[in-house]
């Protein structure tokens, strides 16, 4: 049987375009905004194989005692040192790239900050290919960066990490793919089973309207909230620079997250 053609960027583009136009409309006729995109968006072609096709199931820990083993702490402050936030001082030497300082605080529904919350991030480095045995690409490799880092957040819900910026990099889901500059950002809460996870991108990349991920968020003010801004105050003279990124759990205003995983 002969192999079909992969999709070409025209293709995705006009099915982007149509569930966008789909999205406004609705809104329009008096539906309401949807913060979070649909599981099985199909311009990203993998999420058809492999998004939920059930809803949540809730752990009864009353009616289940060992369910509570699912409610256990997932890290303690010891478990975290001042080199897991600073992914410039992990190897032996500097990596190759930007530096640059990722800042802000993690937020419930009604501003109130979120303190005590694990958080980890892993990217691409500078060259956009990962430290992991599956992304052969042929982009070098960085010795001196592995591109995984973590932190807890303080009492006023803040974070801090220095990285460098990530490169874009080519995927597969359609012909001359190429997916933006990004940071992947995984949330704990008091437990494993509450972990949540999303993406941080960069101000003005011109590889936004191209990527089915970042556009099945189809609302465009939730989109917005994913890309972090420039912060001068943030910058390091001579050594890094700023970029802030706040994190809203829930509500209206809250941070798409990746359902499924």
């Amino acid at each position: 049987m002969a192999q079909t053609a992969p999709d070409d960027q025209t293709i995705i583009d006009h099915e982007i375009r149509q569930r966008r136009e789909a999205y406004e409309k609705s809104v329009s006729d008096g539906a309401p905004r949807s913060h979070h995109p649909a599981r099985d968006y199909a311009p990203y072609r993998s999420s058809l194989l492999r998004h939920p096709r059930q809803p949540l199931v809730p752990i009864a820990v009353r009616q289940d005692p060992e369910a509570v083993e699912l409610g256990s702490p997932a890290f303690g402050e010891t478990d975290i040192t001042e080199l897991d936030s600073d992914l410039t001082r992990q190897c032996h030497g500097e990596p190759l790239g930007e530096r640059i300082t990722v800042s802000g605080r993690l937020l419930d529904r009604d501003g109130r900050p979120v303190r005590g919350q694990l958080i980890e991030i892993w990217q691409a480095n500078a060259s956009g290919r990962y430290a992991h045995q599956r992304d052969q690409h042929p982009a070098p490799l960085d010795p001196n960066f592995i591109g995984v880092g973590r932190t807890l957040t303080a009492d006023d819900g803040s974070y801090t990490f220095t990285t460098i910026k990530p490169g874009a990099y080519p995927w597969r889901n359609h012909t001359n793919a190429w997916r933006p500059a990004h940071i992947h950002f995984s949330l704990f809460g008091s437990a494993f089973t509450q972990r949540l996870i999303t993406q941080m991108y960069f101000p003005g990349d011109p590889l936004f309207a191209y990527d089915p991920i970042l556009q099945s968020v189809t609302d465009e003010a939730a989109r917005a909230r994913l890309v972090a801004g420039y912060d001068h105050g943030l910058s390091r003279p001579e050594w890094s620079l700023g970029y802030r990124w706040d994190m809203v759990l829930d509500g209206p205003a809250a941070t798409w997250i990746e359902e499924g995983r």
